[in-house]
């Protein structure tokens, strides 16, 4: 089915792993001494953009501006860090989500790489955590680069990393700026939403 692709580009969050309630969880945390409340639908629109833009847009619906958005996205950051890798016994396992088939039978057969809005580090540690990071020629978090989703920069800087032409690129994705991410850089997008 992707036979006539040459590199393949995976989302994580939502899309390879089962970390999408735990963000929430982490944000409504982060939130709640501030009065602020988290809508599970809305957070669900913002998949994909970093946690310094997420911040703001949740402090923008609040209409609040006595607050840093980049300090309320690295607390909510460490506090992810804390509850999916630092935890110990408590630590809340990650679960690998169905589409790790796809990347299982493309292995050794095309380059592959993960563009995430995850900050890198956070995302090397969970595919290692699943035994999923050495399938992947690249992974580019969100401080790789200057513009993250919904513009094309995460995806295309995957593309070089795999040394894919972009136009020879499928991205798989679970959310509207990733999907407009891949588009943007000229390359086929696969919703797995919709799979």
């Amino acid at each position: 089915m992707y036979d006539r692709y040459l590199g393949l580009i995976f989302d994580m969050d939502g899309t390879l792993l089962d970390t999408e309630p735990t963000h929430r969880y982490a944000w409504r945390e982060v939130m709640r001494p501030h009065g602020i409340a988290v809508d599970d639908r809305a957070m669900a629109e913002l998949n994909g953009a970093p946690a310094w833009r997420i911040a703001g847009m949740l402090l923008s619906g609040a209409q609040r501006d006595d607050l840093d958005p980049h300090a309320l996205a690295a607390e909510k950051t460490a506090l992810t860090r804390r509850l999916l890798l630092e935890g110990g016994d408590r630590t809340l396992r990650v679960r690998a989500l169905p589409l790790v088939a796809v990347v299982k039978q493309w292995y050794g057969r095309r380059p592959m790489a993960v563009g995430t809005g995850s900050e890198r580090g956070m995302a090397e540690a969970l595919l290692r955590q699943c035994d999923l990071l050495h399938y992947f020629k690249a992974v580019v978090g969100a401080d790789d680069v200057q513009r993250h989703k919904p513009e094309p920069d995460t995806f295309l800087r995957c593309a070089a990393l795999m040394g894919v032409d972009p136009s020879r690129c499928v991205v798989f994705e679970d959310a509207e700026w990733g999907l407009q991410a891949a588009k943007a850089a000229g390359m086929a997008a696969i919703d797995v939403r919709r799979q």
